[in-house]
């Protein structure tokens, strides 16, 4: 694949600097590690570094040209342009240069605070039941069929996320699934893809080290809305239970969906019953109802359920297909997983690093508990300290024990993060916890702590199977940690 420089920069803004602008390009990237022989090298300016200062190393990897924000001297034999925004020039160029596959597929984007992984799972639950290839990339990884690959981010920069497309295209792909986050729609990262449809789970607090304010948070949320092109066979679908939920409905400018339980809403939840051995209830929509026995547990999997539902009724599918197809799922990874060595408590796994998600998980954990509640969970560092001490309070109010340990603590001292939970911790009466910074050490107490009957969460990490620490990456996976722990508990 290749495309010459001026064809690659149609639609950005520039002033070409130096250089040949009918050079052949054979690649883009923003990483000058990743360069190679007649790559368009892109400059962002970070949060921690700054591509301009990598030029030089990109052209020695063999840069053929480079697009610029600031003031830069290249060598003669490389193109140089420059931009107002290389981050929103990134996008328009990897979109030209993969030559928008998006437009050939029909692509659903789930953004949200929590549920989009799940939200996503199901949704290509409905549509492979119904005969359709699919792709999908989020938090877990990018799938195409059954090929899956990490991809870092949940949402990648924009050319993974259209070579994505590409792959997703030439393998016969219908439908590309995707979780969008905020700051994928802030950094411009999915200014070229194509949606079809938007989904709206939930706004909660998260990311404020990032946005600020909720507001802020919102606003970049909106622009999934907002970049939906006005077709008569795009839609949106908004959780109008949420207290944002008219926000989401005024930004959208094709026909809106609306899902829930406690309003009146196009498709709606009736009879709702949950427990440790799944979920049941009717669906109630304007052409009719039918009954769906999953094995998600809570109101929060009955909510990514109804947004999934919701999606499919608007996309035609019939009701059959998706009962069918809902009622298959066993679970997706790391969302309320369970961790079984024959003991005689139970033990869970989940992603939950959210005030909301800890909620979310430990009201449904506290309803299906005969005896204790314990609660293992820690919080990210240099992510938004303010939820700390909210994330402490959700926890001693729900559990009956809290093990407040290290998540990924990154360049941070876990014991500082620690003591930004411990206020809210202490806001509970009575509250009764330990800090065991070790999270390995952590489980192994929680679980120790356990007697039959009761029930461990841990909470934070799900489905990662790593540590991060330091800038140093250590493998850990709760799910085989805690397993381990429980086969070496029935020895003793």
């Amino acid at each position: 694949m290749g495309l010459k420089l001026l064809e690659l920069m149609k639609g950005i803004e520039y002033s070409l600097k130096s250089g040949d602008i009918e050079i052949d390009i054979t690649g883009i990237t923003y990483d000058s590690r990743k360069v190679k022989a007649g790559f368009l090298f892109v400059c962002i300016s970070g949060f921690r570094t700054d591509g301009h200062m990598f030029i030089d190393q990109a052209i020695q990897n063999g840069a053929a040209a480079v697009l610029a924000e600031k003031e830069v001297d290249v060598r003669a034999e490389a193109a140089l342009c420059l931009t107002s925004s290389t981050r929103q020039a990134l996008a328009i160029a990897a979109g030209n240069f993969y030559q928008h596959p998006s437009r050939a597929l029909r692509v659903i984007g789930v953004t949200g605070t929590n549920g989009k992984t799940t939200t996503t799972h199901l949704i290509k639950a409905i549509l492979d039941e119904a005969g359709y290839k699919t792709s999908i990339i989020g938090t877990l990884y990018g799938m195409i069929g059954s090929q899956a690959a990490e991809m870092g981010h949940t949402t990648p920069e924009a050319p993974e996320l259209e070579e994505f497309m590409l792959s997703s295209l030439q393998a016969g792909v219908q439908y590309a699934i995707m979780e969008v986050s905020s700051h994928a729609l802030d950094l411009y990262r999915v200014d070229g893809i194509d949606f079809n449809s938007a989904v709206f789970t939930n706004l909660t607090q998260d990311h404020l080290d990032y946005h600020q304010t909720m507001h802020n948070y919102l606003l970049s949320k909106l622009k999934l809305f907002n970049r939906l092109a006005v077709k008569d066979s795009n839609f949106t679908v908004v959780n109008g239970d949420d207290g944002a939920a008219q926000e989401f409905i005024k930004a959208s400018a094709n026909h809106c969906y609306t899902y829930g339980i406690n309003k009146n809403a196009d498709v709606r939840a009736e009879n709702v019953k949950t427990g440790m051995k799944g979920s049941t209830f009717k669906v109630k929509w304007t052409k009719g109802e039918f009954i769906i026995n999953m094995k998600l547990i809570g109101i929060f999997s009955i909510y990514n359920a109804l947004a999934a539902i919701c999606f499919a009724l608007g996309e035609g599918i019939q009701t059959d297909i998706i009962k069918s197809a809902l009622e298959k799922v066993e679970g997706v990874a790391g969302r309320f997983e369970t961790v079984n060595c024959g003991q005689k408590f139970s033990v869970i796994v989940d992603y939950a690093h959210t005030p909301d998600g800890l909620e979310n998980i430990l009201s449904t954990a506290r309803s299906i508990t005969p005896n204790r509640l314990i609660c293992l969970f820690g919080c990210g560092g240099d992510r938004d300290r303010t939820k700390r001490p909210l994330m402490g309070e959700v926890a001693a109010r729900y559990a009956d024990f809290c093990v407040v340990t290290s998540d990924n603590p990154r360049s941070e001292d876990p014991q500082a993060i620690i003591n930004d939970i411990i206020p809210g911790l202490e806001k509970v009466p009575d509250s009764r916890y330990a800090i065991i910074i070790d999270r390995r050490e952590a489980i192994h107490h929680a679980l120790n702590l356990a007697r039959e009957g009761d029930m461990v969460i841990i909470a934070g990490k799900g489905h990662e199977t790593y540590q991060l620490v330091k800038g140093i990456k250590y493998d850990f996976d709760d799910r085989k940690i805690a397993a381990e722990i429980l086969k070496g508990m029935k020895k003793k």
